[in-house]
């Protein structure tokens, strides 16, 4: 089986420092903007590109400032990305190199989104075009464009121009036409950070630290940038990241204290934390050890424990069987998109099926780890429904020792209109938009007849 394929995750990128605010008075300069487009070109050009790109020795060279001022201008130039190129296209009689094309779409970024001045971000996107030979005879070229832009505006531009073709069809068909839309906006902007609570935990008082409020499921959430290690409860291991859908499926499964649980794809772990905090036995399998680093560490700082195995989960050989078992399948991670724009550019339309075929083997490999009696959730991040409602639909009709435990969205907190027919939580990254929006996630608890 491939490499886990969700791409970064959902639940936390590594707490790299973020500027607080992003003044464009502070000493940042042409090499931030040139690992900026470093950043999106990588993105762009690969699944995770732009986590191995922030990895990378040229990177890691630059302040800390400079660093996260990057990373930051390549995010905007990702979420907007369909707009920025439509702005340009008005303006470029024809399509000029790729580099030439990467100065303009930072310096859009950073005027159009991140509200950098634009005299700055045009005299820097020059200063980017004389510093290379191939990209030198048109330093006009991008000055007048940007200079254009600047003096009649940017015009009209629509949210679902963001987003791939073949994508927006498929939500188009899947959600309609109005959900498509809404799919589009909530993911043009950066969202705010979710944090799980350990048990114990005053909500109210960290929701007060972090200038955030608690949603429906105990999640806190607040629109603070800057370095999390540096958060109110870090240190005592009070919380970690995690996107509130990404909470709902543990909280779905429903652990309690003596039981015994089996975590199929646990990295980076938020759901292995969140399981842990039951008070059940918890075994947590993935087959990357890296991935499980970050799990590792988390489980330190909050004082938690569960049983760590390198495994693919289909692959794990031991008898075991477990009163719960939580399946988060490797998957198109389409559902990201507010955090992760470059999934929707790094995902073809031929890695539905492929991990479609991963999920139907991982789901018959989690259900034989279940004990009479007990249960299986299995989620998704991914909006594609091959990889969510066709799944268990086709599960059920394989494996008649199962039936749906249907969901309650206010016990688990997810949004009430999430809740599917069928019993299942289908979540859009448009629900719960007056506060941010939350990541796209399909969920099903199903149960194995005593």
């Amino acid at each position: 089986m491939a490499e886990k394929a969700r791409g970064p995750s959902r639940e936390s990128r590594s707490p790299d420092p973020r500027p607080s605010t992003l003044d464009p008075s502070a000493d940042i300069g042409v090499e931030a903007r040139i690992a900026a487009g470093l950043l999106l070109n990588a993105a762009l050009e690969r699944r995770n590109g732009l986590d191995e790109a922030m990895a990378s020795a040229e990177l890691k060279s630059l302040p800390g400032p400079d660093r996260a001022f990057a990373r930051a201008v390549a995010m905007a130039a990702l979420r907007r990305l369909g707009e920025i190129d439509a702005i340009l296209n008005r303006r470029l009689q024809k399509s000029p190199p790729e580099a030439v094309r990467t100065i303009l779409r930072v310096s859009l970024a950073q005027t159009l989104v991140l509200e950098t001045p634009a005299f700055a971000a045009v005299s820097t996107a020059v200063k980017l075009a004389e510093r290379d030979a191939k990209t030198r005879p048109y330093k006009a070229l991008v000055n007048a464009v940007l200079r254009g832009i600047e003096r009649e505006g940017p015009g009209l531009t629509t949210a679902e121009s963001n987003l791939p073709d073949w994508i927006a069809a498929r939500w188009k068909q899947t959600y309609g036409e109005a959900a498509l839309a809404a799919i589009a906006l909530a993911a043009r902007d950066e969202p705010p950070t979710d944090l799980s609570l350990k048990p114990g935990t005053d909500a109210a008082a960290l929701a007060e630290a972090v200038e955030g409020t608690v949603l429906t499921g105990g999640t806190v959430r607040s629109g603070v940038r800057g370095d999390l290690a540096a958060w109110s409860g870090y240190e005592t291991g009070d919380w970690w990241v995690q996107d509130a859908a990404a909470a709902v499926p543990a909280r779905l499964l429903a652990a309690k204290a003596g039981e015994t649980v089996l975590d199929m794809c646990a990295a980076p772990g938020g759901k292995t934390l969140q399981l842990a905090a039951t008070g059940a036995t918890v075994t947590a399998l993935d087959r990357s050890e890296p991935r499980l680093r970050r799990l590792r560490q988390n489980l330190e700082r909050t004082g938690l424990s569960a049983e760590i195995v390198v495994t693919p989960g289909e692959d794990w050989e031991d008898d075991r069987t477990f009163d719960a078992v939580l399946l988060d399948a490797p998957c198109t991670a389409t559902g990201t998109l507010r955090r992760n724009p470059e999934v929707l550019r790094a995902t073809k339309p031929a890695d539905v099926a492929k991990l479609a075929d991963v999920q139907h083997r991982l789901l018959d490999a989690a259900a034989e780890r279940v004990a009479p009696g007990g249960r299986l959730v299995f989620c998704v991040c991914s909006l594609e429904r091959e990889e969510g409602e066709t799944q268990v639909i086709a599960f059920l009709r394989r494996n008649p020792a199962f039936r749906t435990a249907p969901a309650d969205p206010a016990t688990v907190g997810a949004p009430a209109e999430a809740l599917t027919p069928e019993g299942w939580l289908r979540i859009l990254p448009s629900m719960w938009a007056e506060t941010g929006g939350v990541d796209g996630f399909f969920a099903a608890r199903l149960e194995r007849i005593a």
